[in-house]
C-alpha cells in the first residue's frame, strides 16, 4: 500500500483531525475513502503457537558464532596448551584402553595376541617406521606429563600470574622436546 506521504494526504489528514464535526460532514465521501486507506495496516501481524517462540529463538543461536570465535582472537599459549593437554590425555587413554581390550578381547574371540606376537611384530618394521611411531608415542606422553607437572606447581599457587602462565608454558615446550629426543633413542 501507498503511504498517505506519496499520495500526498498528510497535510489533509492533518486538517481534518483539527476540524469540527460540521466540516467533516460536508466533505463526506472523500473523508471516508481517505480514512480507509490510512486505517488500512501495512503489515501484517500474525498470532504464533507458544512452541513457535522456541524454535524462532534455536533458530537464532543457531546462527551465532561460537565462542570462542577463532578467527577474532590470536591463538595464546594458554588455550592452545589446554586443548593440546586435552587432546593428548585423550589419545592416550584411548591407546591405553585400546591395547589392555586387546589383550582381552581377542584370545576369547580366537585371535591369538601376547607380549610375544606384538615384539615379533614391531621387530619385523622397518626402522623408519619404528622411529616414527616412537614419536608418535612419546611427543604425546612427554607432554602430557610435563603439563601435569605444571598443574600441580599451579595446585600450589605458583605462577598464576600471566608471566607465569607463559613460562611454565614455554618450559613445558622445552621440556617436551628434550624429553621426546631422550625417548626416541631409547
Amino acid at each position: 500500500m501507498m503511504s498517505t506521504r506519496a499520495l500526498g494526504l498528510t497535510s489533509a489528514l492533518r486538517n481534518r483531525a483539527f476540524t469540527s464535526r460540521t466540516a467533516t460532514l460536508e466533505l463526506g465521501p472523500l473523508l471516508t475513502s481517505v480514512t480507509a486507506l490510512v486505517c488500512c495496516r501495512t503489515i501484517q501481524i500474525q498470532s504464533l503457537p507458544s512452541s513457535a517462540s522456541q524454535e524462532i529463538l534455536n533458530s537464532q543461536r543457531l546462527r551465532r558464532p561460537s565462542s570462542p570465535h577463532f578467527t577474532i582472537y590470536q591463538p595464546q599459549l594458554t588455550w592452545l596448551g589446554s586443548i593440546a593437554n586435552r587432546i593428548t590425555g585423550s589419545a592416550l587413554s584411548v591407546l591405553l584402553y585400546g591395547f589392555s581390550l586387546s589383550y582381552l578381547i581377542l584370545p576369547a574371540v580366537g585371535m591369538p595376541f601376547d607380549g610375544s606376537q606384538f615384539v615379533d611384530f614391531v621387530h619385523s618394521l622397518p626402522e623408519w617406521v619404528k622411529y616414527v611411531n616412537k614419536v608418535l608415542l612419546a611427543a604425546p606422553f612427554a607432554f602430557h606429563s610435563w603439563n601435569g607437572i605444571r598443574h600441580l606447581l599451579w595446585d600450589t599457587g605458583r605462577f598464576l600470574s600471566v608471566k607465569g602462565a607463559y613460562a611454565t608454558g614455554y618450559a613445558v615446550l622445552g621440556a617436551t622436546a628434550i624429553t621426546t629426543v631422550g625417548l626416541l633413542f631409547v
